[in-house]
């Protein structure tokens, strides 16, 4: 072949679009970047793009406004740990150990903020996804079977989900509008954003969704929970051997430190840094102290809020129905139904009204954590900021999982037992993943200036002991379905 003719078929191959559907399929070519883009409609106003790269000293400038304007995908990564199927967790360990699990709120902080802190500075300094970065160390054979379980457990958690806000919706309507009737319509409005939104409707959503979790606080004062007791079961740890204790231990920690936030925390950082204009990964590696310093401020505080209202929920099934006897919940939604008769009609439909809010922002982020993995690990482009048109196989992945969400609750699958399952799955996929991501944040090679110092090295090995422990704690535990 001449050289003449091997540059016109390099043209070629560079014009043939990234996304193997349209490229291989379709056979069209590649979009110029900013017709590939969502945009807002014509004639609307147009929506400003987020401050990236975000800057502490900016923040500083700016106030408390700087402060808000900083917080993004941490905030909306610990928001979404606190879905209901996590909501549900939480309600059962609540209602059958009383405040005995309190003070895990205070023990799970420090490491999952160490966690997602060094996913988001992975992808700050390398500029990629973490899906990306652990294929490039690590054996393929050995990624894919990680991700490939994200996958799994995602999509039973997003039944879950779905189910939880239709039933939500069933308790704030008094039961008039049930809850079968009312999966898909969610299915839908979700799918509608993640399709069509652009990329800042999608973050402003997330943002506001987030808001819902001040819910499960407000309904904590309405239950006249003992002050003292409640101290004392909050920086005095209670321990038991019993196997239902075990069980709930690692079902909370299974609940916090869960694989999918990992996935998202990197992929949220990565969009951010497209949104500010950094379009390849060269412009995107490396990250300024100032910068990163900002993220860490994001990122400490959805953490914060996350374990916050992980520990109000707790308290206020543990004060309402532990207290009353009622130690047979199951569900965030029997969580809602049960408090009615015992904490008042207003406590009820606070919590019920917090399912619907943390679904809407827990499903997208399921599905859209394992679509992220996928394109990472397939080397494929796309993400929410991209028309769904030019990266077919990224939204695939994405409604594929949602539907199959839906099929789960119309299929009458037990969502306790659905639940049961993913739970083990994180429980083991957990362990090696956190192993993987603390060997490739301490990887001076990869991470350069940026590689884990002692302070994160101790708390993300740490973690990864205690969710090593986890595992093998729930793999001997004969009890049932606590679900995570």
């Amino acid at each position: 072949m001449t050289t003449r003719r091997k540059t016109q078929t390099r043209s070629r191959d560079d014009r043939r679009n990234a996304d193997p559907l349209i490229g291989q399929v379709v056979g069209e070519p590649e979009p110029e970047r900013r017709e590939r883009l969502k945009r807002p409609p014509a004639g609307s106003a147009p929506e400003a793009t987020p401050a990236a790269p975000r800057n502490v000293l900016e923040m500083l400038r700016r106030g408390p406004m700087g402060v808000l304007r900083v917080l993004g995908p941490g905030l909306i990564t610990g928001a979404s740990d606190d879905d209901p199927s996590g909501i549900g967790t939480y309600s059962q360990v609540g209602s059958q150990f009383g405040y005995g699990l309190l003070w895990t709120a205070l023990f799970t902080f420090p490491l999952m903020t160490a966690m997602q802190e060094l996913c988001g500075r992975i992808a700050l300094q390398t500029g990629v996804g973490l899906g990306v970065s652990l294929r490039r160390k690590f054996p393929t054979w050995l990624v894919t079977i990680c991700i490939g379980g994200l996958v799994v457990a995602n999509t039973i958690n997003i039944g879950a989900d779905l189910g939880a806000i239709a039933a939500g919706g069933e308790l704030l309507s008094r039961g008039v509008v049930k809850a079968f009737w009312l999966v898909l319509p969610a299915a839908l409005l979700i799918l509608g954003l993640q399709l069509f939104g652009t990329y800042q409707r999608i973050f402003d959503t997330f943002k506001w969704l987030t808001l819902a979790l001040f819910a499960y606080v407000v309904t904590a004062f309405f239950t006249h929970a003992d002050v003292g007791q409640v101290l004392r079961a909050t920086f005095i740890p209670h321990v038991e051997t019993s196997p239902a204790f075990v069980a709930a231990l690692v079902a909370v920690l299974g609940t916090t430190i869960s694989p999918y936030l990992f996935f998202w925390q990197a992929s949220s950082e990565v969009d951010e840094m497209q949104a500010a204009g950094q379009t390849t990964e060269a412009e995107r590696r490396g990250v300024k102290r100032s910068e990163l310093g900002a993220a860490r401020i994001d990122i400490v505080t959805g953490m914060l809020f996350s374990n916050v209202v992980m520990y109000f929920i707790i308290l206020t099934t543990a004060t309402v129905l532990h207290g009353h006897g009622k130690s047979g919940i199951q569900t965030a939604a029997d969580a809602a139904s049960a408090l009615q008769p015992l904490a008042g009609p207003f406590a009820s439909l606070l919590f019920a009204a917090g399912l619907i809010g943390t679904g809407l922002l827990g499903v997208p982020i399921l599905s859209g954590s394992a679509a992220y993995a996928v394109k990472e690990l397939l080397r494929l482009p796309g993400g929410l900021q991209d028309k769904p048109r030019y990266r077919p196989v990224f939204y695939l992945v994405i409604v594929a999982a949602t539907l199959i969400g839906v099929a789960f609750n119309f299929l009458r699958v037990d969502p306790i037992r659905a639940l049961f399952i993913t739970s083990l799955i994180n429980g083991l996929l957990a362990p090696p993943l956190l192993i993987l991501i603390v060997l490739l944040g301490s990887d001076r090679r990869v991470m350069e200036h940026r590689a884990s110092g002692l302070l994160s090295r101790t708390l993300t090995w740490a973690a990864a002991l205690i969710m090593s422990a986890a595992a093998v704690a729930l793999l001997v535990t004969s009890l049932a379905p606590i679900h995570g």
